[in-house]
């Protein structure tokens, strides 16, 4: 599996943008994420991909200062009311975790997550022990990672042992009780 393949499935991931408004007050851009009931100062996005709705289309770029987009092609001024959906970071945890699972592990991890209605981006804690273990030949141990989709909640252990041969086992347990446990094992 390429980083290309696993960049793409990344990039489908639901619930990668926060939506919503900017507001211009006082030479101040306040962006107004709909789901949230404060609103945060656009500069703390600065650097961050960014979609602006503009003519019945998403224009993506990057927040390059207050108030301006840039795109392949333009610079693009944002006006007071505009809607935009600013990318999400993943925990650099999660996204560690995820760099050093195997490719087979990664792919079901991520295909079993999102058949239960999460995304990566539904990550609220994760505890990678993988950092922790440096260079040891033997690497063994528990990581802990928590998501919620809004609705529900679910908690993952993944149990991993990596000498010899590579064993990761993930253990979904949802609130509504729900369990699913899947294993991979590499050479």
């Amino acid at each position: 599996m390429s980083n290309i393949y696993r960049s793409n499935i990344l990039k489908s991931q639901k619930r990668a943008f926060s939506e919503g408004t900017v507001l211009l007050d006082e030479d101040i851009w306040l962006f107004f994420e709909i789901d949230a009931e404060e609103e945060s100062e656009l500069e703390f996005y600065i650097n961050h991909e960014i979609r602006l709705f503009r003519e019945d289309t998403w224009i993506t770029g990057v927040l390059v200062e207050n108030g301006v987009v840039a795109t392949p092609y333009e610079r693009i001024r944002m006006h007071d009311g505009d809607r935009i959906q600013i990318k999400k970071n993943i925990l650099f945890s999660l996204e560690s975790l995820t760099e050093d699972i195997s490719d087979d592990a990664f792919h079901q991890f991520i295909s079993t997550l999102n058949n239960l209605n999460y995304s990566l981006y539904d990550c609220i804690f994760c505890h990678n022990h993988l950092v922790f273990l440096g260079s040891q030949r033997m690497k063994q141990g528990v990581n802990f990672i928590t998501f919620d989709n809004g609705e529900e909640v679910c908690a993952v252990q993944h149990h991993f042992t990596y000498y010899k041969k590579k064993r990761d086992r993930f253990e979904f347990t949802l609130s509504t009780g729900k369990r699913i446990v899947i294993e991979n094992f590499n050479p």
